[in-house]
């Protein structure tokens, strides 16, 4: 018999979609895209495995059926077959020969190419970094935007395209980054979830003896004894045996008791002071809660009085030649600081230039440290971040003079143009864009002064979050595709406003691309003169 032969090959130099190496994969979506396209080759690669396979099975499964039936009639007579000269000399070569290529064609091992592929591949897949990365984003997400668990997991998020769940396992994965982060609050809501859905019958390789083992303890470190006790009991009734778990409840109950001891005296004490921590809760608004709400849409509202001072307009930039003839539009977003927005600023061509420009180049987003004077990565800026200059392009040429021709300051002196795409939950925390009196040497480098005004484009739609914020007069400014907005980061004086404090909102669903450009102080003299009065 002879097999006929199984060609299986793997085109792995087409299964590299970029060539840089592991590089922050969760900071930007953009670079993320690539993953799908790599994942995608993959598939298509195991499935040709799959298919070899089960060609190579097939061979066997004739051979072995036709065989099957020779055997039968061959063992009812065995003188009166072999009395045919044809089958004894067959018998002899199927013994000699073709079993022995059924033998080779058994021992063949047809994942060779894939695994190569697989072997190729890896060194670009994501690490332990990205998965914790992506892993706190969501927990970022959940704490501000006021996600319960149930809501995350079912993937019941505003604007979504693709819908998607968390499996219990899942949940137990994220219960257990926050855990090895001595996060137990997070540990607690997300093996809690993991519990809830394995009680409803979710088949899942999770084992609720480990998922109640992270329960109970986190649980217990946020001083819920009670709490802890229960959950430790319910971990009991599934494995009696459980050293630690039994272990755990004695010391429970050691505590429990020296606790009723020692509270007898002191409950009413304890309400007292729980009546004046609500009291202080409720007048003392921190920054970090004041910046989650105001990324919710829940943050302050100006009066009607404020806002009839509010308008839109046609704008020609001072009478600048330009736009004479052909004004563009802008709004007021906010009067103190003055936030204003220009509405289809920048074409979609030309956002998809600077995109391709930029996305070779993205890097993780850095920030400038005060104490080393050095630009450091941050866990505050998840996003991937890159910087053209207008001699490279046309396209950034022609958006530099936009921003001067509108603004009427030197771009000259100007940074080069960032262009920023955020990762999962990318955000960048309260921050100022000036260097203040604590950091004189901010910009010293630069030799242009501290930077006097930001520009920031919006080059894509957000569908759910992603807003910029300022904190401490209550403005949200939200993406707008082909809009920008622009404020001054100093007073004519010099000295820096700072009610200009602002940040970038976590992206909850959708992927955010912005560009922004830092004008300086230096060849502003004339453009923006000097004024008298520091906060003029």
């Amino acid at each position: 018999m002879a097999f006929n032969k199984i060609w299986y090959t793997v085109a792995l130099g087409l299964l590299l979609p970029f060539s840089y190496a592991h590089t922050d994969f969760f900071t930007s979506i953009g670079h993320m895209t690539d993953l799908i396209n790599t994942e995608k080759d993959l598939v298509v690669s195991l499935k040709d495995y799959i298919k070899a396979e089960e060609s190579k099975l097939e061979q066997i499964k004739k051979w072995a059926e036709k065989l099957d039936q020779l055997t039968d009639t061959a063992t009812k007579d065995p003188e009166g077959f072999l009395g045919h000269p044809v089958n004894a000399f067959k018998l002899m070569k199927r013994l000699n020969t073709e079993w022995g290529e059924l033998e080779s064609l058994v021992l063949k091992d047809m994942s060779d190419g894939f695994i190569s592929n697989m072997t190729i591949q890896r060194q670009f897949f994501p690490n332990d970094e990205d998965q914790t990365g992506a892993a706190k984003a969501l927990l970022r997400l959940q704490d501000t935007y006021n996600l319960d668990t149930d809501t995350l997991s079912r993937g019941n998020l505003p604007g979504v395209k693709h819908k998607s769940f968390l499996t219990a396992e899942d949940c137990f994965e994220l219960g257990k980054i926050a855990y090895t982060e001595a996060d137990y609050y997070h540990t607690e809501l997300w093996m809690e979830q993991a519990l809830k859905q394995l009680d409803e019958g979710e088949v899942s390789s999770a084992d609720k003896v480990y998922i109640l083992d992270y329960l109970s303890y986190a649980v217990y470190q946020q001083g819920d004894l009670g709490k802890a006790m229960m959950l430790t009991k319910r971990l009991l009734e599934l494995d009696p045996e459980h050293q630690r778990a039994n272990g755990n409840m004695k010391y429970f109950e050691y505590i429990m008791a020296k606790e009723k001891e020692a509270n007898k005296s002191s409950t009413d004490l304890e309400d007292q002071m729980e009546k004046e921590t609500e009291v202080k809760k409720k007048d003392y608004l921190p920054e970090r809660r004041k910046y989650e709400m105001l990324c919710r849409g829940e943050g302050l509202k100006m009066t009607p009085r404020r806002q009839k001072r509010l308008f839109c307009r046609y704008y020609d930039g001072n009478r600048n030649p330009r736009y004479i003839l052909g004004p563009v539009k802008q709004e007021d977003e906010w009067d103190k600081p003055r936030i204003v927005r220009f509405l289809d600023i920048i074409s979609d061509e030309e956002i998809e230039t600077v995109k391709e420009l930029a996305k070779p180049r993205l890097s993780r987003a850095t920030v400038h440290d005060p104490e080393t004077g050095k630009l450091t990565t941050a866990h505050y800026r998840v996003s991937k971040s890159a910087w053209l200059s207008g001699y490279e392009s046309p396209v950034v040429s022609r958006i530099n003079t936009r921003i001067q021709d509108l603004t009427g300051l030197d771009v000259s002196t100007a940074e080069e143009l960032q262009v920023a795409n955020y990762g999962v939950g990318g955000q960048y925390e309260p921050h100022f864009d000036f260097g203040r009196k604590d950091e004189p040497d901010a910009f010293k480098e630069l030799g242009t002064g501290n930077r006097i005004a930001t520009w920031l484009f919006y080059m894509s739609d957000v569908s759910a979050g992603g807003a910029t914020v300022f904190p401490e007069v209550g403005a949200s400014v939200w993406p707008k595709k082909g809009t920008a907005v622009f404020w001054y980061n100093l007073f004519p004086s010099g000295e820096g406003d700072y009610s200009t404090r602002h940040a970038a909102c976590p992206v909850l669903v959708g992927n955010k691309w912005v560009s922004n450009k830092w004008l300086h102080e230096r060849g502003q003299e004339f453009r923006r003169p000097c004024a008298l009065s520091e906060l003029e």
